[in-house]
């Protein structure tokens, strides 16, 4: 097997495995899955929201979760973990999946897009795009595009550090597509250069005012 086919085998698998636990787990807010390949098996890192729901009681749940990845998938030796989600908002996955259930009930695409818009940066985001496409308010497909912030486009920096999610909506019109990409606060980008500004002895002064001040200003 050349080298590019087995890369392009084990993208697919991933794939099918991240849509796999995204339907399995998606009332538990499943945020996403990590694959790392090590001499003893594999090691899977599951993200979640509630992860009492991916582990069940005792256990059973993650145990199955297990077996099934070994037959279905052909993964040697599955460790399963499950991680929580701190911020829910900075991953994209799960901002998709709240976008695709308010759609899901009813609530306007624009409404949708521009309140998880308004999550993902005031949960301190440096950027974030959302794209929800397809028979919108007509038989013809459109998109509609939801952007605020810096989001690179390309570039080793933009393919390392952006979040990135596509889910599908079935809605009663046809299918409707949510993609979500949100830049971290944490990500570096070469052509942002923040420099921390000291304030001078002058505007210490001038902005600090004295209690006795402060005092005779309330009287």
């Amino acid at each position: 097997m050349s080298a590019v086919k087995h890369f392009i085998e084990e993208s697919v698998k991933k794939a099918e495995i991240d849509e796999f636990l995204g339907n399995e787990f998606e009332r538990a807010g499943y945020g996403g899955v990590s694959i790392t390949k090590t001499p003893l098996g594999t090691h899977i890192v599951v993200y979640t929201m509630r992860p009492g729901m991916v582990i069940g009681r005792g256990g059973e749940t993650i145990r199955e979760l297990a077996r099934v990845l070994e037959e279905k998938f052909q993964l040697p030796n599955p460790q399963i973990s499950v991680a929580e989600i701190e911020i829910p908002e900075l991953n994209a996955n799960v901002v998709a999946s709240r976008i695709a259930s308010a759609l899901k009930r009813g609530v306007h695409y624009r409404r949708s897009g521009y309140w998880a818009l308004n999550q993902i940066m005031e949960a301190g985001a440096l950027g974030a795009e959302i794209i929800i496409s397809g028979k919108l308010r007509s038989d013809r497909s459109r998109y509609e595009k939801f952007r605020a912030g810096y989001m690179p486009k390309s570039g080793e920096p933009a393919n390392k550090y952006i979040k990135r999610a596509e889910v599908p909506v079935q809605l009663k019109p046809g299918i409707l597509g949510v993609k979500v990409r949100i830049t971290p606060p944490d990500a570096k980008f070469p052509d942002r250069v923040h420099i921390a500004e000291e304030k001078t002895e002058e505007e210490t002064e001038a902005t600090t005012v004295a209690p006795e001040e402060a005092k005779e200003a309330e009287e």
